[in-house]
């Protein structure tokens, strides 16, 4: 009978993060998606191929009183770089919401890989991509919750604090 209880809980947990209202969440946040930007180089900002949209990296927009530019660890801190994360998190999202016509067809979040521009004794790039992983599981609930890797780097494009580059599945 326990273990019927846990299985009923997990159902019912499961079935209630596939219920959520993705546009009211962005909402009732606060968050406005982005017009979609074309990319700066030679690359598309997202391929499909079944199920799987691979989103190209994204780099934070530039937003009055939001520091996003420099090295975490010297010229930002750590806070400064979540907020980035945070921030281009609402880019990729943009995105996302483009190429699949609604983010209420996402299925899940699959992989987040994301890049931090860091002084080289800097370690708390996890700390960082939390900008990006906090915003996801606020957004889509359980199915925002994903694998993830959070390296450092010497340089990112135009001094960007981060990059950061997203697997999601589509229903």
């Amino acid at each position: 009978m326990k273990y019927i209880s846990i299985l009923f809980f997990f159902l019912i947990s499961f079935c209630h993060a596939q219920d959520v209202d993705v546009n009211k969440k962005l909402q009732e946040l606060g968050i406005q998606l982005t017009e979609l930007k074309p990319p700066i180089a030679n690359y598309v900002k997202a391929v499909q191929t079944g199920k799987l949209l691979f989103l190209s990296g994204h780099i934070p927009d530039e937003v009055v009183g939001k520091k996003t530019r420099g090295k975490v660890g010297s010229q930002l801190t750590v806070e400064e770089g979540k907020e980035a994360a945070r921030i281009t998190t609402i880019g990729l999202l943009s995105t996302l919401q483009y190429y699949a016509g609604s983010l209420n067809n996402v299925k899940r979040i699959v992989k987040v890989n994301g890049m931090v521009n860091a002084d080289p004794s800097f370690t708390q790039h996890p700390a960082v991509m939390n900008g990006c992983s906090d915003l996801l599981v606020a957004v889509f609930g359980e199915a925002g919750r994903h694998a993830r890797a959070a390296v450092g780097m010497a340089s990112l494009p135009f001094d960007a604090a981060v990059e950061i580059e997203m697997i999601v599945e589509l229903k």
